[in-house]
């Protein structure tokens, strides 16, 4: 059945379909298992592969991105395959229970620095342990992304929902970024290399990012899912193609994709640019916050999540009552600013970072919150025009394009400082010096780099077609459809 994007625009109030406070926390929290992973993949990978591994900068990029070969295999298929599953715990809770504690394994794996000394044989071992451990996390994360739009329809109740998951993202990210940086400094301070800090960082977060994921598969209960269409499931081909097909799918994967390259290029460049430019090669260089004194990378990620936490229950009141979008597109012109601002800071001006750091709190908050909440309105439309519902295969995609932008973001950084003379510190260094050809690559695509990328997503986000009007259009489309195959049956 095909639907133009007309034939769903008007104004219809639904009444919302509200989730207790309870089941809210209980799937949010699956998000501190996402992002501990995600955030100390996304901020300290590069420079442990540079700094820890002794990986040539290009040699490194190539490594990550390789491992982006494999996501396009296995992101698509482990949705499908979650779509299909049929068991008397549900399609997505086997999972969660199954593959928990192998995915809190996997930390272990990702932040081990191989003895090797031949450049090749280090790049094969770390794009190795890239794969597995990724394949671990697409095994919990795409069926826990899965069962957002099958917990609730309602277009307000799902940026509620997405709130309380981006709330757990952002303290997990928060945790993760000030405690990996403090623990690298005692650890060194007491003898210890830096590899072991990282395998020490590894092991506490990737044992409490399990644990969320046993907790959904043991208390979460799953709805049966509705049986929309009879006959022989298509196969992946023609569900690739269906997917392609949907108008607005396209619209919020791009937005998606420069949403978090954005984000994953500043968060990865930013330990490079604390360290070389503003603390001027000092390694191990702090910052007194409230007169505590923390690792630089600390205090200034320590600053800029607290305001993101913050600020999530503004965002999600703003979008309630203005629109996703629109709440979106205020955010991230607000941090095109601060990143244009960031090209100003100098050398040794740690107060300045930090006060930066407070606006780009309040925008990366908006970066969390909104592209998760619009995402799973497009599912509702290619039900209205398949008669299907296809979450895991959207998810997987969605999860795809999410690890995706990391591996490019590091792909991009690392290309780019290798190519302008990036060198790793000795083993044991705590002062290096970068040139200042390597040092102005840094800056450039710390600041104005993202600056780009987050006018990009502004553009896309403006055009993006469905509103709260429009999507309340789709579900009484819906519900008047199920109501006349009722009759018929």
């Amino acid at each position: 059945m095909a639907v133009s994007q007309e034939a769903v625009v008007g104004t219809v109030h639904e009444p919302a379909v509200r989730l207790s406070r309870w089941t809210k926390l209980v799937y949010g929290s699956g998000d501190w298992g996402m992002a501990s992973f995600g955030t100390l993949r996304q901020i300290f990978y590069a420079i442990f592969l540079t700094d820890v591994v002794g990986l040539d900068a290009r040699l490194a990029s190539v490594a990550a991105l390789v491992g982006v070969v494999w996501d396009a295999i296995n992101d698509p298929l482990v949705g499908s395959l979650s779509d299909r599953v049929r068991t008397r715990l549900g399609r997505r809770r086997p999972f969660l229970l199954i593959f928990a504690i192998p995915f809190g394994l996997s930390f272990l794996l990702l932040w081990w620095a191989p003895p090797w000394q031949s450049q090749i044989a280090l790049a094969a071992t770390v794009t190795l342990a890239f794969m597995i451990s990724d394949t671990m996390q697409t095994l919990v994360t795409v069926p826990f992304l899965s069962l957002t739009p099958e917990l609730t329809p309602d277009y307000d109740e799902r940026t509620s929902l997405t709130g309380y998951r981006i709330a757990f993202n952002l303290l997990a990210s928060l945790a993760t970024a000030v405690a990996a940086p403090a623990i690298q400094d005692a650890m060194i301070n007491a003898g210890y290399t830096a590899q072991q800090g990282y395998m020490l960082t590894a092991a506490l977060f990737g044992g409490l990012a399990a644990l969320p994921f046993l907790l959904m598969g043991i208390v979460l209960r799953e709805q049966a899912p509705p049986e929309l269409v009879e006959g022989p499931s298509p196969s992946l081909a023609d569900l690739m193609r269906n997917l392609w097909a949907n108008v607005p799918f396209r619209f919020a994967a791009l937005l998606y994709m420069l949403n978090w390259i954005t984000f994953d290029l500043v968060a990865l460049m930013l330990p490079f640019f604390l360290v070389y430019w503003v603390a001027g090669g000092n390694l191990l260089a702090t910052a007194n916050l409230f007169g505590v004194e923390l690792a630089l990378e600390s205090a200034v990620f320590a600053v800029l999540l607290v305001v993101a936490v913050v600020a999530v229950p503004f965002w999600t009141w703003l979008s309630g009552r203005l629109d996703k979008r629109d709440a979106y597109i205020l955010g991230m012109l607000a941090w095109g600013v601060v990143q244009l601002a960031i090209f100003s800071i100098q050398p040794g001006q740690t107060t300045y970072i930090l006060i930066l750091a407070i606006f780009a709190g309040l925008s990366v908050s908006t970066a969390h919150v909104l592209p998760d909440a619009i995402f799973p309105d497009v599912l509702e439309w290619d039900e209205l025009r398949t008669r299907r519902r296809e979450e895991g295969l959207y998810y997987g995609a969605k999860n795809f394009i999410r690890k995706l932008t990391g591996a490019l973001a590091i792909f991009l950084a690392l290309q780019v400082l290798g190519w302008f003379g990036y060198r790793s510190p000795p083993e044991g260094a705590t002062n290096f010096q970068q040139s200042r050809v390597a040092l102005q690559a840094i800056r450039w695509l710390t600041g104005p780099g993202g600056a780009v990328l987050l006018i990009s997503a502004v553009v896309v986000a403006w055009f993006y077609p469905i509103t709260r009007e429009r999507h309340s259009r789709i579900r009484r489309l819906l519900a008047r459809r199920r109501a006349q195959d009722d009759e018929r049956s």
